[in-house]
């Protein structure tokens, strides 16, 4: 092996990259349209375009990606983790192209493809796994009744091929269970062209438990301990750590010995992950083996000191597994975070536009993988995740922390972020017990903003002072010097009002007309330029004194602090009048493409109809109709490309009294739908 193309892009790619290159290995990255200027097309020693946007004219373009290997003289493709890692056609086409593929056989991937087949190979390996029944396409009532008494309630209809929650619906009672049935075959049909559902028992508030194995061309399978996910939303994992709270050494090995009986059973050679579901009376049960590195592969290197990525390329090119994997044992607590560019607040919409600054400040206890560097472009084509924080410490709680504060005092500037969420999360009383499920963010609102409306309020008057230094830089009067003495400064944002003035007693402010007790420690103009700034504030607030930084870029100003940030935007000095747009306005929540419309010029609809899906970053999203009415006006095309707040369609509404006053009315957008991709 001695020149290897990423056949993935951000972050993993970064991550392949730089064990590749420790290991003399030249590197080679594709990338799309999109991501020419992406920081692993740099980091890579050569880079192949692979022309378009979507991912299927590029990422999971099969040909493309080969005729970049040929071209570059690759003689190994590492696939990275979504797009196509896990897919048979791909790992049997660059055998067939005499490329070594890093990751498991053809016929190992196949054989995890079909959830019904890999329980039936599960079980005949002793893995446990959970009671379940495959349903024809025409079962009957008294079939769908008795497929019920072998799995008993609660059951879950799951899709047999595919993921992310769909086809899925979960079965309390027998008399929902066709209705259930019928709606999980036709979601599965549409998302994965194949209907074929199996029911199996439910289990309720279960641990996402996960054992991450590894085998190679010599018949040798060892297992690398286990991780624990279950702080998800969607199906989507959000918080991993290793080792799980959960598990003791007694069930460790039983869940480490059944993970490395099901990698024996499908011949599995390279990195792979056996999933569980855990009970909260220590039973586990086999979910699906993911024929791949896992995102969340770090948890595991850090707690076991292995470079998986590493392992993965000497399995590849024959040798056995490494010594330090097969002797492998647990060294404290590790714990991931996915930060994500999303807004929480809106219901998880992914957000885009450019990062204006990502900075972490960590020491060799944390580590941070990103495929973003400031300056990039977050684009509505991928997937939303900027990074992954890892925290290592020799205890969970001390981990916890750790990696709580990273997240606090990093610098994320630029599309909307989960950060807060991750933190209240890592701080909540039930996480730091180890009290986890699937359910958890179901069941605690971790929503909640880290800066209060307080301590917004002192942000504002220090972006305030910010700018009022930014502005007398290099001039001979003082920052904020008046000839009326007597006359407030205003600095106005979208949602507070700060007022000040400079006098002989100090300063004097009111925010949205109240007065706040401050005083002005320094001020400290660290950078300027055309378009913004950066200013270290000190200010006493009710006798507490904040250092406060301050970013500002154009209008916007992130405010940043020890103990949380803030974003405020200037506001219009003249704004338009809002009561232009009609109530039955669907405009686009997010950036994104047009990829269903499902209504047409003169339908009747219902406030709540869906009449137009867009999809942004894996995900499509449901534009709904804000009022009942006639759609009067189809705007766009199926493959349009459409910015946040394109009017899509409009629809007259017959009750609206064209007198009264209007304003604009997004519809809703669900986020349900994971689309492939990385």
């Amino acid at each position: 092996m001695k020149k290897l193309l990423v056949a993935n892009r951000g972050e993993i790619a970064r991550r392949v990259f730089r064990t590749a290159k420790m290991m003399g290995i030249s590197t080679v990255a594709v990338y799309s349209d999109p991501d020419a200027e992406a920081p692993h097309v740099v980091d890579a020693d050569e880079a192949v375009n692979l022309p378009g946007a979507a991912p299927t004219d590029t990422y999971l373009d099969i040909d493309a990606v080969l005729a970049a290997a040929h071209l570059t003289g690759a003689d190994a493709i590492h696939p990275g983790y979504g797009f196509l890692s896990e897919n048979e056609a791909f790992a049997s086409a660059c055998a067939e192209a005499g490329i070594v593929f890093v990751g498991p056989s053809p016929e190992a991937i196949a054989a995890m493809g079909s959830k019904i087949e890999a329980k039936r190979l599960m079980a005949d390996a002793g893995v446990p796994v959970l009671p379940g029944v495959t349903l024809g396409a025409d079962a009957t009532a008294d079939e769908l009744a008795a497929a019920l008494e072998v799995t008993g309630v609660p059951a879950l209809v799951k899709a047999a091929f595919g993921g992310g929650g769909r086809g899925m619906r979960i079965v309390h009672h027998g008399s929902a269970l066709a209705e259930e049935v019928t709606a999980a075959r036709r979601e599965a049909g549409a998302a994965f062209g194949d209907d074929t559902v199996f029911l199996e028992r439910f289990v309720e508030h279960p641990r996402h438990v996960e054992v991450q194995v590894f085998g190679d061309s010599h018949g040798n399978v060892a297992h690398l301990f286990e991780r624990e996910c279950s702080i998800q939303r969607r199906y989507q994992k959000v918080i991993e750590e290793a080792p799980s709270p959960a598990v003791d050494d007694g069930l460790r090995a039983e869940l480490c010995t059944a993970a490395v009986a099901a990698a024996r059973a499908i011949d599995y050679v390279g990195a792979g992950t056996v999933e569980f579901v855990l009970a909260d009376d220590g039973r586990f049960f086999f979910l699906e083996v993911n024929t791949r590195l896992q995102v969340e592969h770090p948890v595991t290197e850090m707690v076991t000191g292995v470079d998986l990525v590493e392992a993965q390329l000497r399995v590849a090119r024959g040798e056995p597994l490494p010594v330090d994997l097969v002797a492998a044992t647990l060294d404290g607590h590790a714990i991931e975070a996915r930060l994500y560019a999303e807004d929480v607040a809106a219901d998880y919409a992914p957000a885009t536009g450019r990062i204006e600054r990502l900075s972490f400040g960590w020491d060799d206890d944390v580590r941070v993988d990103s495929g973003y560097e400031s300056g990039s472009m977050v684009s509505t084509y991928y997937d939303a995740m900027l990074a992954k924080v890892i925290s290592h410490a020799a205890t969970r709680d001390v981990a916890i922390d750790r990696l709580a504060g990273a997240l606090v005092r990093a610098d994320v500037h630029g599309p909307t972020t989960n950060r807060d969420l991750l933190v209240n999360v890592l701080r909540h009383d039930d996480f730091r017990a180890g009290r986890t499920d699937t359910g958890f963010l179901a069941r605690h609102d971790c929503t909640t903003p880290l800066a209060s409306l307080a301590v917004r309020r002192v942000h504002a008057v220090a972006a305030a002072i910010a700018r009022q230094c930014e502005h007398r830089a290099g001039q001979t009067l003082p920052s904020g010097w008046r000839n009326v003495p007597t006359a407030y400064q205003r600095a106005e944002f979208t949602d507070v009002l700060v007022e000040y003035r400079f006098g002989r007693d100090g300063l004097d402010v009111l925010v949205d007309g109240d007065e706040i007790a401050a005083r002005l420690a320094s001020a400290e103009l660290l950078s300027s330029g055309d378009d913004g700034g950066q200013v270290q504030v000190g200010l006493v607030v009710d006798d507490v004194r904040r250092l406060v930084q301050v970013h500002r870029v154009g209008a916007v100003s992130y405010v940043d602090d020890a103990t949380c940030s803030s974003t405020l935007v200037d506001a219009e000095r003249f704004p338009l009048p809002d009561d232009f747009a009609d109530p039955g306005s669907l405009l686009a929540p997010m950036p994104g493409s047009v990829v269903r419309i499902l209504g047409t010029v003169g339908d009747i609809v219902e406030a709540g109809d869906t009449i137009i899906v867009v999809e942004a970053m894996k995900m499509e999203h449901r534009i709904d109709c804000p009022t009942a009415g006639t759609i009067a006006a189809i705007l766009v095309d199926v493959g349009e490309q459409v910015d946040t707040g394109t009017l899509l369609a409009s629809v007259d509404d017959h009750d609206h009294d064209d007198d009264q006053d209007q304003s604009a009315s997004p519809a809703p957008a669900d986020r349900e739908i994971e689309t492939s991709g990385s």
